[in-house]
């Protein structure tokens, strides 16, 4: 799933979980101006098979940066510093 966004969202529809995980991606995306995308699994076997039991996920650059919450001050800072 190719997208100029450095974060994503993995989620499914009716994930109370992941509606927190959404409000908290638009509360630090205000403050460092990137752009989020959500994944639904929802049909997608692979997105299924690999993230069911561990939804919403958090996506950076790629690679899972958490699961079930937002660690949002951490993200923050993954976001911001420069990398090496």
């Amino acid at each position: 799933m190719a997208t100029d966004a450095r974060l994503a969202l993995i989620t499914r529809p009716g994930c109370h979980l992941c509606d927190d995980a959404k409000a908290a991606l638009d509360r630090v995306v205000a403050v460092t101006g990137d752009k989020w995308v959500e994944w639904d699994v929802t049909g997608d076997e692979g997105l299924e098979r690999e993230y069911g039991d561990r939804l919403p996920v958090v996506m950076l650059d790629g690679k899972e940066h958490g699961y079930w919450r937002v660690e949002e001050d951490r993200l923050l800072r993954d976001l911001t510093t420069p990398q090496l």
